[in-house]
């Protein structure tokens, strides 16, 4: 883990009051949807050398076809990447790319809008950071994940009791 994401060498979200949230229904969607892609583009690339389309297509094209589906089904994947690990100390936030550490000090708020997709936390300046883990699609598990962060949050602006 780059020392970008850990404070005083402790990874984040391995505390006593730890919470590590992931999306369940992006989650379950997206390795489905890889895996229905990867499989139609190996069913494509079995049929193109046995279909009579006047186009003559050879084992590369087939592999071509085989790489394709996996760099399709690897970006679907992308969606199964949302994580959020909080602790007392802060919270990681990782959305489609690398994970993103603040301490509590810099968060002033976690939302989730009337109308949002996903939650978000406040940050200086009118600023906000997207917390892709925490969707609405996921309905209660989204309110159980919201409570515990603003929970972890409200600890930590407070002092601990």
């Amino acid at each position: 883990m780059s020392a970008r994401t850990e404070q005083n060498g402790v990874r984040p979200g391995t505390g006593p009051r730890a919470v590590t949230i992931r999306p369940r229904l992006a989650l379950r969607l997206s390795w489905i949807g890889a895996v229905l892609t990867l499989a139609l583009f190996v069913v494509i690339a079995v049929i193109l050398r046995t279909s009579e389309t006047g186009v003559f297509f050879r084992l590369a094209d087939q592999v071509s076809m085989v790489l394709l589906g996996a760099l399709i089904a690897g970006g679907i994947l992308l969606f199964a990447r949302p994580r959020v690990r909080a602790d007392e100390n802060g919270i990681e936030v990782r959305n489609t790319g690398l994970p993103k550490y603040l301490p509590w000090e810099v968060v002033h708020g976690i939302a989730f809008p009337d109308g949002a997709s996903w939650a978000r936390l406040d940050l200086a300046d009118d600023e906000y950071l997207p917390v892709l883990a925490i969707q609405a699609v996921d309905r209660q598990y989204a309110v159980e994940s919201i409570r515990a962060i603003r929970e972890l949050h409200a600890r930590s602006v407070d002092g601990p009791s």
